[in-house]
């Protein structure tokens, strides 16, 4: 099948995530230092550079609001090394969202501040919508832009306006969010269901959404699981619905009504080295699938083989690879 539109928009909050160590983690009044700051791009840089592993000359535009700051310059040079990354529809303005990550020594523990400055503001007056013109438009994160969340008297929330109005010209649209355990979560991604075509989300966040308890003696229940997929569908999910879990993972092609089981690989004892990062894997795979016109279960397993990946390293992207050696990676450890 041919597309005109070519592409994939990835919009949304982009942060600078800084890593500090620090000796150990200090009681209320008390001073640590902090020691040897490495940053990365993290936030829907993980999805971006995801993408650009996975396929080189996959057409990536980012929309996004950053700081005119010392973050800003990193996180758009940082992506500009993708040759088929243009961050051109990225605006710079005031102070970048950062993320600042203490790692104690003594514990191995680490403990996140989130700092949301242009996370919070960014909306639709950011997006550039020639810029951002592709063949999926991907918003992420959910419940955690302050603009996007916002109640909108027409559509429930802006960023359900926002997906509606990039499905008027002619984009499919696609969804993650953040795990968050509160009545927020079926408020504000509801109205935003309305406009989804593509909805890939974990199982804490698919109960927080659906309402359904999926968890049960520690691993998902599968009949609940597709309670859960069924419900996305009926609240206006048009294409896939996927939830993803360490272990397993469900999806529903909401057009023909297939539901599809795919197992996480078995992964030797010693293979994970972080676990930041494979959520934005799996929906990589997910996103890559759906564009490429794949089945919903070879985009399922491809995006099972993906979170394997970043599972390999500590970073959130680093363990990313080219679509070939994913396969070759599923392969190798995926269930028959």
């Amino acid at each position: 099948m041919k597309h005109e539109k070519q592409g994939i928009t990835v919009a949304g909050s982009l942060i600078a995530d800084t890593f500090y160590k620090i000796d150990t983690y200090p009681e209320a009044g008390m001073l640590t230092k902090a020691r040897d700051p490495v940053s990365y791009v993290g936030g829907t840089g993980n999805l971006i550079q995801d993408l650009a592993k996975m396929d080189p000359e996959l057409p990536i535009r980012v929309s996004a609001l950053v700081g005119a700051d010392e973050n800003g310059d990193m996180l758009c040079e940082r992506l500009s090394q993708y040759p088929a990354v243009d961050v051109s529809g990225v605006v710079r303005e005031g102070i970048s969202a950062q993320t600042l990550v203490m790692n104690a020594q003594d514990t191995k523990q680490r403990t996140f501040f989130f700092v949301p400055a242009s996370s919070d503001l960014y909306e639709e007056k950011y997006i550039d919508w020639e810029k951002a013109d592709a063949r999926i438009f991907h918003l992420e994160y959910l419940l955690l832009m302050a603009k996007v969340d916002e109640e909108d008297p027409e559509y429930g929330t802006h960023g359900a306006r926002i997906l509606h109005d990039a499905r008027e010209r002619g984009m499919e649209t696609s969804i993650d969010i953040v795990s968050e355990q509160s009545d927020r979560a079926q408020r504000i991604v509801r109205c935003a269901l309305k406009y989804t075509d593509y909805c890939t989300i974990n199982e804490v966040e698919a109960e927080a959404v659906t309402g359904i308890s999926l968890v049960k003696d520690g691993e998902i229940d599968s009949e609940t699981a597709k309670q859960a997929l069924e419900k996305l569908k009926e609240l206006g999910v048009s294409k896939w619905a996927v939830i993803h879990s360490p272990k397993q993972n469900f999806g529903l092609d909401c057009e023909s009504g297939e539901v599809v089981e795919v197992a996480s690989l078995s992964l030797p004892e010693g293979y994970i080295k972080g676990t930041n990062g494979a959520g934005d894997a799996y929906c990589s795979g997910i996103l890559y699938g759906g564009y490429q016109g794949y089945h919903l279960e070879k985009a399922m397993r491809l995006a099972a083989a993906s979170a394997a990946c970043s599972l390999s390293e500590m970073n959130g992207t680093d363990g990313m690879r080219p679509e070939k050696e994913i396969w070759e990676l599923e392969e190798k450890y995926g269930k028959s």
